[in-house]
């Protein structure tokens, strides 16, 4: 069953009778719903078209943490071909909301890190809902470090509310680990290509982020903090999220316009979970051409372009 956001209460009625049309027909009854059926169809796809032309920051907020949103696996399992992963920090444990591996990429050998959610109750709890402890971001870092050595091009997918924030994380370094995932980003010497599937948020989705090009689903959001924890710092209260939201510039049009990232993927009308398979095969097209424009490049030069880019962000009146 599709799970139907608030603001696409409409929709769901329309493809509620939908539904209830083809049961009738299903049960023998003899009547004739093709003409009908075709009718709302044509009546809920201009609907989901209007809506999804004017979301607000709060709605796509909400379609990119729509449950039924592919995840990392979803796009290793489409793109990645004879995906070997690579388990642990070497330091304490193997976290499972970050995942990783070996791969082939359109004939290219690569390194794939991303945050995974999981897509039912025993998966997001297995993966801890995509928040990181700090032994996910030494992971990662190890796992950069031997894309380095074996000079393979790395590509990151992420999707995370933030780093764990419990005690535990933090007893085991979570700012220090989440520091060190964004140093090893800056000094790969290695092409790196980040793409934000979902939620980016917090330094929990920069640790693993600060790529050579940064590439954003059209529906998916990029910010330093949620817009329940902004609204919470400021008001004292989750309750202006959606005010929250609209102030923070979360989104990918936002984000390009200002030039943090630097492409979006347009999605399949109603969110990459209405039209899975076009979604990923886009996000694929997308990490082949930003890695074709860095193939060749010296590790020097690929390390210093990287400094300048992120140097350069929100230097305001300089000649």
């Amino acid at each position: 069953m599709t799970t139907y956001l608030d603001f696409e209460k409409p929709i769901a009625d329309i493809e509620g009778k939908i539904e209830e049309l083809r049961r009738v027909a299903a049960q023998g009854e003899a009547v004739s719903i093709e003409d009908e059926v075709s009718k709302l169809e044509d009546k809920a796809g201009h609907l989901l078209r209007d809506l999804y032309t004017r979301l607000t920051p709060w709605q796509k907020t909400q379609v990119a943490r729509h449950p039924e949103r592919p995840h990392f696996l979803d796009y290793v399992h489409a793109l990645i071909q004879d995906f070997t992963p690579l388990a642990g920090d070497r330091s304490f444990a193997d976290d499972k909301a970050i995942l990783g591996g070996l791969g082939s990429f359109r004939g290219r050998s690569v390194m794939v890190i991303g945050h995974e959610k999981g897509n039912d109750t025993k998966s997001r709890l297995h993966h801890n809902f995509g928040m990181a402890m700090p032994d996910g971001y030494r992971k990662a870092v190890r796992l950069m470090t031997m894309a380095e050595r074996f000079n393979l091009p790395v590509i990151t997918l992420v999707d995370t509310s933030g780093a764990y924030p419990g005690l535990s994380a933090e007893e085991r370094g979570q700012g220090e680990a989440i520091a060190r995932g964004t140093e090893r980003c800056l000094t790969l010497g290695v092409p790196l290509v980040s793409v934000v599937i979902g939620e980016g948020m917090s330094g929990g989705a920069i640790a693993i982020a600060v790529g050579d090009r940064v590439i954003m689903l059209e529906h998916s959001i990029f910010s330093v903090i949620s817009p329940e924890g902004c609204s919470s710092i400021l008001w004292k209260s989750s309750a202006k999220a959606q005010e929250a939201a609209a102030a923070m510039k979360i989104t990918a049009q936002d984000l390009f316009q200002l030039r943090v990232i630097d492409s979006i993927i347009p999605e399949p009308v109603g969110g990459a979970h209405r039209g899975r398979v076009q979604a990923m095969e886009d996000t694929g097209d997308a990490i082949d051409l930003a890695l074709a424009e860095l193939e060749g490049m010296p590790a020097d030069m690929l390390r210093k372009t990287r400094w300048d880019k992120y140097l350069a962000m929100g230097r305001v009146g300089l000649a």
